[in-house]
């Protein structure tokens, strides 16, 4: 896809969306079914996953992990993000490799350690680009994606979320 292809596609949509801002509004959804043992599968776009515990917290390592696919959505995201704001701005990036690493402390997790943390201390993304990229059109398509990306926005600014549970009798 060039800079005009993208373009056009999204032009409409800009429009669309400053004439009537409630459209540019949209409901993401996931749903998941507990499952046998400790897992929950989830239908995702291509395939059905079954998540489970990390081998860290007694798991065996045949079933994702709910922290990878975090860091799996980042890379997704980012790498989507950078190759659009590329193709908009015309930059010659030819390809590339995204990389994103996170440091949990499995000791707040499995409640060893009251002090320790539940869930990342620190995440790490990074890019490697093909391309003649100047140091100037690096910077900007940087800036741009993480300015862009859905999913590091929601980890950086962390999101506010709200859980709710409801219980069923089974008889």
């Amino acid at each position: 896809m060039d800079s005009e292809k993208l373009k056009s596609l999204q032009a409409p949509l800009k429009d669309q969306y400053r004439e009537t801002p409630e459209k540019a509004v949209i409901t993401l959804k996931a749903e998941g079914q507990l499952g046998e043992g400790v897992s929950c599968s989830l239908q995702t776009h291509k395939a059905l996953v079954e998540a489970g515990l990390h081998p860290a917290t007694g798991g065996d390592g045949l079933q994702a992990c709910s922290g990878d696919m975090l860091l799996e959505a980042l890379v997704a995201c980012a790498g989507v993000t950078a190759k659009a704001v590329a193709t908009a701005l015309d930059l010659p990036l030819e390809g590339g490799t995204v990389k994103a690493e996170g440091d949990l402390d499995f000791k707040g997790t499995l409640g060893v350690d009251r002090e320790a943390p539940v869930g990342f201390k620190s995440v790490r993304l990074s890019f490697e680009l093909n391309g003649p990229i100047s140091e100037e059109q690096k910077a900007t398509l940087a800036k741009l994606t993480e300015r862009y990306c859905v999913v590091y926005q929601t980890i950086v600014n962390a999101t506010p979320l709200q859980s709710s549970f409801h219980a069923t009798s089974q008889s």
